[in-house]
């Protein structure tokens, strides 16, 4: 008898294993909601990499769905008009939206009942308003809801996080300076279906202030372990009104701190592509070039030293693969980690802080816009 009782629990204990490794090996099913984000290709082009599998396609736009499923190897059989025909063919267990953020919020409302994860591309929403039902939505229907930035993969800036915080390189943070943009989306040749929103306010949320402030805005709040700024100051211009009409091209926001003040510079008229970060601490300074490239002073006799940061492990090192250990591994996100709904919901705040600024022209104190019984 005792035999049987160890042979059953042996074979309970293996078949549990057994699960265990399939839940942990196996893709993770999602959905794509929409195809007119630029940033669409990035999944397309990874599904193999990322261990998903793309189940589904929510894309109305039928001759934009053909290109890129041709693109890409992908069947027309999966592409819907809508999310709705999406999910009730094919039960994705996650979805990622590349639609605009404006449409972010829609998403949320039709998936997060029906306990679907989203993964929206930055921002998490075009206003304060659509982020806080978002919010509201996830947490009632307990879904993971993340936020995908470029920026969160880079190398260099988690080895730049390490270097303030857990080894103190460079003293207390004084001055954080951003870099964001490129010569502009019609330059860059972005298509038509990308620009329509891209260019929109409302679909948007904004021009370059929503493009490429959210970046520095994101990884702002990273630093500062989910520190709110005292103000929000913004100038934003309109140097290609001929292109661009409707939105700005250029933002310059500053955000105050107690002892730290930021800078983010986003643009549509660099002369080049830029993502980058400086840090400068009251002993040195810490700076990320692009994803890899490193400049780094711990003592200003010894002058600054060039680095090459390390890549991001396996399963951490991209957006999808974050997100199926995220869903399928309960893989557990740090606080205001880059990607996390958390962080996400500042950075709404500051670029909606950041559009009052430059529409009033007037610094914006954050207690008077966001009271405490609702921040």
């Amino acid at each position: 008898m005792k035999n049987l009782l160890l042979l059953s629990l042996i074979i309970s204990q293996f078949a549990q294993a057994m699960v265990q490794d399939s839940a942990e090996n196996r893709p993770l099913k999602v959905g794509v909601v929409g195809l007119v984000h630029g940033h669409v290709h990035w999944i397309l082009a990874n599904k193999e990499k990322s261990n998903i599998e793309i189940v589904g396609i929510a894309e109305p736009n039928r001759e934009l769905a053909k290109r890129l499923t041709e693109q890409y190897g992908l069947s027309m059989d999966i592409v819907f008009d809508t999310i709705e025909e999406m999910v009730e063919n094919t039960q994705p267990e996650a979805v990622n939206a590349f639609n605009s953020t404006y449409d972010h919020l829609e998403t949320v409302r039709y998936c997060a009942p029906k306990g679907i994860h989203v993964m929206v591309e930055k921002p998490l929403a075009v206003s304060w308003d659509h982020a806080q039902e978002m919010v509201a939505l996830a947490q009632k229907h307990k879904i993971h809801l993340l936020t995908n930035y470029e920026t969160s993969w880079y190398g260099s800036n988690k080895e730049a996080y390490e270097l303030i915080h857990a080894e103190n390189a460079i003293g207390a943070m004084r001055r954080i300076v951003f870099h964001t943009g490129h010569m502009g989306p019609v330059e860059i040749g972005c298509n038509d279906e990308f620009l329509e929103w891209l260019t929109d306010p409302v679909l948007n949320g904004g021009g370059t202030l929503t493009d490429f402030g959210c970046y520095g805005a994101n990884l702002t709040t990273w630093l500062m372990k989910g520190k709110k700024p005292e103000s929000v100051t913004c100038i934003t211009q309109q140097l290609k009104p001929e292109l661009y009409p409707k939105v700005d091209d250029d933002a310059t926001i500053i955000l105050k701190y107690p002892e730290t003040e930021v800078i983010i510079q986003a643009s549509w008229n660099w002369p080049h592509h830029v993502k980058d970060m400086e840090v400068f601490g009251t002993t040195g300074y810490v700076k990320c070039k692009n994803g890899l490239d490193m400049e780094v002073m711990l003592d200003e006799k010894k002058g600054p030293e060039s680095l090459t940061a390390k890549a991001l492990s396996k399963g951490e090192n991209d957006p999808f693969a974050l997100y199926r250990k995220v869903v399928l591994e309960d893989y557990q996100l740090k606080p205001y980690d880059v990607t996390s709904l958390e962080n996400a919901k500042i950075v709404v705040q500051i670029l909606e802080a950041a559009k009052k600024s430059a529409n009033t022209g007037k610094t914006v104190l954050w207690k008077d816009l966001y009271p405490s019984k609702t921040n």
